[in-house]
C-alpha cells in the first residue's frame, strides 16, 4: 500500500511543555475573540482531514476558552433531499459569520472533493462543478471581507489505524468509530488521490492549504494555533474597568423552608 511522503517524525511533545505552551496560545486566543468582536471581523476556519487526523481535538482546544456566542462549531449532518437539490454551497453559507463573529468548520464545503467523490455519493459532474466553482466561492469570501484559513490535518496510516483501534476497545470513544470510517482504511490510496486532486484546483494563492502534521496530536494543536495567530492581525484589546459593588444590607428577605423544594441527591457524598 502507498504511502503519503511524510518528514522525518519528531520527538513526541511531552505533556507539561505541551499544557504550558497551550495555555498560553489559549490566551492569546481569548485577545482574539475580543478583537474580532470589538473590530467586527468576520472569520472562518476550516478543519480538514483524514478520519481521526485529529481535526475534533484541535477545534475543541481552540474552543475550549472562548465565548460560545462568538466561535462557533459548524459540523454539518448529511444535507436533507431538501438541501440536496439547493446549490451545493448554500447550506455551508447559511453557517458564515456575522460581524464580530468566529465559524470553525468541523469538516465543511470540501465533503464533495473528499468522501462524496471517494464513496461515490456525488455524480462526476457535481464533482467537476465543485472544483471549477469553489475557488471562485472562496475568493468572493475573502473580497467580501471575511478571514478563511484552510487547515488539512495529515496523518499516517498506522496512525490511523491505531486510533481506530484505540476507539473501538474504548467503550468512551466508540461512538466515534462509524461504518464510513472503517471503509476509509480500504479506501487509503482513493482518499489519498482525491485529497491530491483536490489541493492542485483549491491550493491558490487566495486560499492556500495550511497542512498540520498530525501523528502526535500534542504538537499538531500547538502548531496549528500558532500559525492561525500568526495569519490575523489582531492585537489586544483593553477591557474596560469593571468593579463590583458592595453587597446591600438585607431588607427582611427569607428564604423558604428547604423541604418544600427538589434536591439533586448528594452523590457525592458517597465517594472517597
Amino acid at each position: 500500500m502507498a504511502k503519503e511522503q511524510r518528514t522525518a517524525e519528531p520527538e513526541r511533545l511531552a505533556r507539561k511543555p505541551y499544557e504550558r505552551e497551550l495555555l498560553r496560545l489559549q490566551e492569546e486566543l481569548v485577545k482574539l475573540q475580543e478583537w474580532v468582536r470589538v473590530e467586527g471581523a468576520r472569520l472562518v476556519v476550516v478543519f480538514e482531514g483524514r478520519d481521526a487526523a485529529g481535526k475534533g481535538g484541535a477545534i475543541k482546544r481552540v474552543t475550549e476558552y472562548l465565548n460560545p456566542r462568538i466561535a462557533r462549531v459548524a459540523a454539518l449532518p448529511t444535507p436533507t433531499e431538501r438541501q440536496k437539490t439547493q446549490w451545493y454551497f448554500q447550506r455551508y453559507v447559511e453557517q458564515l459569520p456575522a460581524a464580530g463573529e468566529i465559524v470553525l468548520f468541523d469538516r465543511s464545503w470540501y465533503n464533495r472533493a473528499g468522501v462524496e467523490r471517494v464513496m461515490g455519493f456525488c455524480t462526476d459532474e457535481e464533482y467537476w462543478q465543485f472544483l471549477h466553482q469553489c475557488p471562485t466561492f472562496e475568493r468572493m469570501l475573502i473580497e467580501a471581507g471575511i478571514l478563511l484559513r484552510k487547515y488539512w490535518f495529515s496523518v499516517s496510516d498506522t496512525e490511523q489505524e491505531r486510533r481506530f483501534r484505540d476507539r473501538l476497545e474504548d467503550p468512551m470513544k466508540r461512538w466515534k468509530l462509524s461504518p464510513m470510517d472503517v471503509e476509509s482504511i480500504t479506501r487509503w490510496e482513493d482518499y489519498s488521490r482525491a485529497k491530491d486532486e483536490m489541493f492542485v484546483y483549491t491550493d491558490t494563492p487566495d486560499s492556500p492549504w495550511h497542512v498540520v502534521e498530525s501523528d502526535d496530536k500534542r504538537r499538531a494543536r500547538i502548531n496549528m494555533i500558532a500559525h492561525l495567530l500568526s495569519t490575523v492581525p489582531y492585537h489586544e484589546i483593553t477591557a474596560p474597568q469593571v468593579d463590583l459593588p458592595p453587597r446591600p444590607a438585607p431588607r427582611g428577605y427569607q428564604r423558604p423552608p428547604r423541604d418544600l423544594q427538589k434536591y439533586v441527591p448528594d452523590h457525592a457524598a458517597g465517594l472517597d
